[in-house]
């Protein structure tokens, strides 16, 4: 039986044999949508956004490593599709030779372009959304459930989702088009066999990597203050360009390590030599894949140390505690239970309460500097000296001793602050304060600042200062009981019931009037020296300072209220439900970045046994056993994985050390705690990575052909 040997046939029959570079490339255009489609839609989920500060560090954080993973799917899905037609261009060269013209090749490739392409993509936007829901849902059922973890979507997502899928389906077809263009035959058949090796630098470039590394870092964190106090004015969004050395840095290192290697060669220089040699000549592509593998990494990471560092830091304040329950609160609201009804509550739940101590305080004005932004240029600004700067809670030191049981001499004239051990509520502090200002009479003080005491239960964000017994009589003449509080501490007797830390929680809230609906970053004083410049109070206009009583459980509530109780039994076991959207959004950010690091290594890895099989088979015919050619694939597949994984991790734990002593120039317990559990978890995608390393190097020796021993025990 004859076959008719027809151009399409040819066409036909050559499709079928690049099928396993269709399926990769398909199969890497629907990763690079899933991820970027599943990330876009948690960024603007309204779940997220609600909780995420406008223009806080978290939501920060959240859009650079967005754009990190951004950048890495980009430039894979264009890596793949050049890779494709890296393969294809053999297809291409065979049907030239045969006189077939590009004009009649055209319609062909492009529809099987615009199909791969069209149908991954798509097929990668639709599975976007599953895999959201999906992860979401075991988030809420395995790790936290509360009525804030309800995920809701925005679907405007689906533009930048839109964008991405049209830079595929263009990026492709723009690919195919410029192999179309290409006039020599030989050149075409042969693509796939051409090295990309990169320009050789000396190895200098490793160590000057890594300062331009470091430096860039430690530039871009620093510039916006220096910028700020250089010029008095905010800076703009260029400033992030300071960031633009690391990636250079990162690159240099990278080019270090596939030219030179961190490993002296001198005593061995034929060491690896065919997996240094597969990695040198094919240099572009491999330095390329080893910098979006680290920043993904290294966006994982840093996601990911969010946890141990929040968690941490609350589980050892918590512990730290003298009294299982503080609160404080104004005198104008008499609906706050008394001492006698929180012990008849109490007993309604089989327990009791002891050592109760409650004392007044007095809140007054301090003088101070203010930031004011000039009409004609509103990131422009001066600082000014104004009479009603900030809102401070003030003891009495008789009051001190009462509620704390520590004695404390404050001479006449003079203010201490209250601050805990670590120091680290000192930003929220004034220190600087020359007098103090009665509310209600405009009464003023003259007072100096003499230091800091410490006490950890009254170390918050809005400030306990303590004043010596005359200066509190005389300069609380007049105060109204909107202007007083009281702050009272008590302790379970025998052991906490959860029910019960549950209904005085909630008792407490419901006690409260409208006028008390507000967050810590709230200042009467402040608002008053709005009103009376004749300017409106900027607080109003903000959502992110926009709390409820009707949603006591929401993590803004709990974390910002300011007049939110300690409750230890609480915060131990509610710390999850507080803060699941804020941990659920970073582990989920770490999970997609960890992802697309995976899908990319695992393809590099499958592209270098498609593109070196000669090379493999030329060392069978040549003699080598099975053990020696799965020994040249570990150390090849090895360095895909390991580098990235080593460099990017190490990078971003010692900067996110460097981070944390640069915020107040120490480190303190819980930070050091939350290190080590940060360590913890990056040996954990280190054990994942090297399991998916084993994998691939099965999956590389099964594409090759070769049998892999089994290692001995």
């Amino acid at each position: 039986m004859k076959t008719t040997m027809t151009m399409n046939f040819l066409e036909k029959k050559l499709a079928e044999a690049g099928r396993k570079q269709a399926a990769l490339y398909l199969f890497c255009n629907f990763v690079s949508l899933l991820l970027i489609t599943a990330y876009a839609a948690m960024m603007f989920s309204p779940t997220v956004l609600e909780v995420l500060p406008t223009g806080g560090d978290s939501r920060k954080q959240m859009i650079a490593i967005f754009v990190l993973a951004l950048f890495g799917c980009v430039v894979f899905t264009i890596y793949a599709s050049a890779l494709f037609f890296r393969k294809k261009s053999r297809q291409l060269g065979v049907l030239m030779a045969l006189g077939a013209s590009r004009k009649k090749l055209a319609p062909g490739l492009y529809k099987e372009v615009l199909i791969l392409s069209g149908i991954s993509s798509f097929a990668g936007v639709l599975a976007g959304l599953p895999f959201v829901y999906l992860l979401w849902g075991f988030f809420r059922l395995f790790i936290v459930e509360s009525s804030q973890m309800t995920l809701r979507l925005d679907y405007r997502f689906l533009f930048l989702s839109i964008a991405f899928f049209f830079l595929v389906v263009t990026s492709s077809c723009f690919t195919a088009y410029r192999y179309l263009r290409r006039t020599n035959i030989m050149d075409v058949v042969h693509e796939e066999h051409k090295n990309e090796p990169v320009k050789e630098l000396g190895r200098w470039c490793g160590p000057v990597g890594i300062l331009l590394t470091f430096a860039g870092a430690a530039c871009g964190y620093l510039a916006p203050e220096a910028y700020m106090k250089l010029f008095s004015a905010l800076p703009g969004i260029w400033i992030n360009l300071l960031y633009v050395p690391v990636f250079a840095g990162l690159y240099m290192i990278m080019l270090h390590t596939v030219i030179h290697g961190w490993r002296a060669h001198r005593k061995a220089p034929y060491k690896n030599i065919i997996a240094r040699s597969m990695m040198k000549f094919q240099g572009r592509q491999t330095v390329n894949n080893l910098l979006i593998c680290t920043v993904l990494i290294a966006g994982a990471s840093f996601a990911l140390f969010y946890l141990p560092t929040l968690g941490v830091n609350s589980y050892l304040e918590v512990r730290s505690r003298s009294f299982d329950y503080y609160y404080h609160y104004r005198l104008d609201q008499t609906q706050v239970p008394a001492q006698s009804d929180i012990a008849a509550m109490a007993a309604g739940y089989g327990m009791g309460i002891k050592d109760f101590r409650e004392s007044p305080y007095a809140s007054l004005a301090l003088d101070g500097y203010t930031y004011v932004f000039d009409d004609d240029n509103e990131n422009s600004y001066h600082i000014d000296h104004i009479d009603l700067a900030a809102e401070g809670k003030f003891f009495s030191a008789s009051a001190y001793r009462t509620l704390t049981g520590e004695p404390v001499t404050v001479a006449d004239g003079t203010y201490y602050a209250v601050t805990n051990a670590d120091e680290t509520n000192l930003p929220f502090l004034d220190s600087h304060a020359t007098f103090l200002t009665n509310m209600v009479t405009r009464q003023t003080l003259p007072v100096s600042f003499a230091g800091y005491v410490h006490y950890d239960m009254l170390a918050d964000s809005f400030g306990y200062y303590i004043l010596s017994d005359r200066d509190y009589d005389a300069i609380c003449q007049g105060l109204t009981e909107d202007w007083m509080g009281s702050a009272a501490f008590f302790n379970a007797d025998g052991e906490d019931s959860p029910a019960f830390a549950s209904d005085f929680f909630y008792t407490f809230v419901n006690s409260f009037g409208p006028e008390c609906e507000h967050t810590v970053q709230f200042s009467r004083v402040v608002q008053t020296y709005f009103e009376e410049a004749g300017e409106e109070y900027f607080y109003w206009n903000d959502p992110m300072f926009q709390i409820s009583y009707d949603r006591p459980d929401d993590s803004s509530f709990r974390a910002w209220w300011s007049y939110m109780p300690k409750i230890r039994l609480l915060d131990q076991e509610d710390f999850l439900k507080t803060y699941a959207v804020f941990l659920m959004m970073f582990l989920f950010i770490s999970i997609i970045c960890i992802l697309a690091a995976s899908v990319i290594s695992y393809t590099r890895c499958m592209t270098i046994a498609l593109n070196n099989r000669y090379i493999f088979d030329d060392l069978k015919r040549l003699g080598a056993s099975p053990a020696f050619l799965v020994q040249e694939i570990r150390n090849q597949c090895g360095n895909v994985f390991r580098l990235p994984a080593l460099i990017g991790m190490s990078i971003i734990y010692l900067l996110y050390a460097l981070i944390l002593y640069v915020n107040d120039g120490k480190i303190t317990a819980g930070e050091a705690g939350g290190m080590a559990v940060s360590l913890l978890l990056l040996l954990c995608i280190g054990g994942l990575f090297f399991s998916l390393y084993r994998y691939t190097v099965k999956q590389m020796a099964k594409q090759l052909n070769i049998s892999v021993p089994k290692r001995k025990h």
